[in-house]
């Protein structure tokens, strides 16, 4: 059986790089339309500085924001691009689990896992 030849250092390097700058930038841009949504709707509402009223319950899950956004609510794309940008170190992790699989470098596949669980657990089930 013949296995897909490895990435070098170098090439893992370019290959995050370029994963966290597109991952950054998306997230920037979904934000940016999200606040050009946002502003379109609601620019010339005055505020109610005397009372606070706290995020929608809509935009505390994952769910309610997916649906928001799918909706083209500016608030709902803003939280969207936010997840994005939390999104972007965990698929660097990812993406090097199978970078150092490919290199067959067990101790950093398993410190890489471990590294992602913790991450995962902190973003799900943390609580």
């Amino acid at each position: 059986m013949r296995y897909p030849k490895a990435w070098t250092d170098q090439q893992m390097d370019i290959i995050i790089g370029v994963i966290l700058r597109t991952g950054v930038i998306i997230s920037a841009l979904v934000v940016l339309l999200g606040g050009v949504i946002y502003l379109h709707h609601f620019a010339y509402n005055k505020p109610l500085y005397r009372v606070f009223l706290g995020e929608p319950s809509d935009l505390r899950h994952i769910t309610g924001i997916i649906r928001d956004a799918m909706a083209f609510k500016g608030r709902g794309i803003i939280q969207f691009g936010l997840l994005l940008l939390i999104a972007t170190p965990v698929v660097r992790v990812a993406f090097s689990i199978v970078a150092f699989a490919l290199q067959r470098d067990r101790l950093y596949v398993m410190v890489t896992l471990i590294v992602l669980g913790i991450l995962l657990f902190s973003l799900i089930g943390g609580r």
